[in-house]
């Protein structure tokens, strides 16, 4: 394990201070949502420290009352049984601190779009996509999460030929962003007479929500048009000019919204062209950087088969890690996804671990 830089450990507490000075003289609200977004991401941080150092204090202490012949020899006997668990105790503290301290994705704490397409399969395809935005909901709902519909092609028999929904709250895109690629299911579908498996695929893309400050989206560069809403029919269609849609010229992206009022329907599409085009802009940027990632857990390349939902076998393999769970029903509804997720982002730590120790080495 690298050694735990102390210098830089030193300037996250003085700066953890500062802004606790800061927020408690009483800043302009500005300043106040700045300062308290930084002091919320290094409280985990310095609290560790401080768990660390003062477990390192304590070592020492037990270490020079285990060698002080004028301490009673039970005690002694005492700290000397202390020591070994508060050495391990250490070793985890290390390495909780190192994973706190590894290089973080820019838009981790971002919200964060989301677009599941259904792949080869017809109207299979579909009712899975159906089922992967309702496991993604689920999981959304268990972290208190905000979601919201932006568009929806639907097919006659409720499936999803195309889904796109926000995902609103702190760290989602670190959590959900393991999620892009290829999604494939077998099972034997409800329209199959002769029960055979079938296999089906949808595509899955998340993408991070870009703030304002990140694209500059002039008024001349994108075009706005109203239309009529469609949908498979029933009482959801909506029968008003309401749906939105917008094109950025410059790209040709466009993005269509249609499931609010035409004043949301704009906003939300705003939002995810915002966020495809910082994905663009990304993308051109860390082209050296997704050749390095790709020995890591996957580069999130929507063409990337990363996972197989087996309904005979009632398991989920996720062909990245070499995971496979018998929790199909859970993970499907949303409740069992948090393991496979907390695996991904495990196997991605310990990734960035590895190539750190081989920079230091080398």
């Amino acid at each position: 394990m690298p050694a735990l830089p102390q210098e830089k450990l030193d300037k996250v507490v003085e700066r953890w201070e500062v802004i606790q000075t800061e927020l408690n003289a009483g800043p302009d609200p500005q300043s106040y949502a700045r300062l308290n977004k930084e002091f919320a991401e290094l409280d985990p941080l310095v609290a560790s420290i401080r768990e660390l150092r003062a477990a390192e204090q304590e070592l020492a202490d037990l270490q020079e009352l285990a060698k002080d012949a004028t301490a009673d020899v039970e005690m002694r006997q005492m700290a000397n049984e202390e020591v070994g668990d508060l050495r391990q105790k250490l070793v985890n503290l290390q390495q909780g601190l190192q994973v706190l301290l590894l290089p973080k994705d820019a838009a981790d704490e971002r919200s964060a779009i989301v677009e599941i397409r259904a792949g080869s399969g017809g109207d299979e395809a579909a009712l899975f996509a159906a089922d992967l935005f309702r496991m993604y909901q689920r999981y959304a709902d268990l972290h208190g999460w905000q979601t919201d519909i932006i568009s929806v092609s639907e097919n006659d028999l409720g499936g999803y030929k195309e889904i796109v929904a926000s995902f609103t709250g702190r760290g989602v895109f670190a959590r959900l962003k393991f999620e892009s690629g290829v999604h494939r299911v077998q099972r034997v579908p409800e329209t199959e007479a002769g029960g055979r498996i079938h296999t089906s695929a949808a595509t899955v893309a998340v993408l991070p929500e870009a703030e304002d400050v990140d694209v500059e989206i002039r008024s001349e560069d994108i075009r706005i048009d109203t239309m009529r809403a469609s949908g498979a029919g029933g009482q959801h269609v909506n029968r008003t000019d309401s749906a939105v849609r917008i094109v950025h010229i410059p790209t040709g992206i466009t993005v269509v919204s249609a499931e609010k009022s035409q004043h949301q329907n704009r906003r939300l599409a705003m939002k995810v062209l915002r966020s495809r085009i910082y994905e663009q802009e990304m993308e051109r940027r860390f082209d050296a950087r997704a050749q390095v990632r790709k020995s890591q857990v996957g580069t999130g390349d929507r063409s990337q088969r990363i996972r197989t939902y087996n309904f005979p076998q009632g398991r989920v393999s996720d062909h990245r890690i070499n995971l496979t769970l018998h929790r199909l029903p859970e993970i499907i509804a949303g409740d069992g996804l948090g393991e496979l997720i907390e695996a991904l982002i495990s196997h991605h730590q310990a990734e960035q671990l590895a190539a750190l120790e081989n920079e230091i080495r080398t």
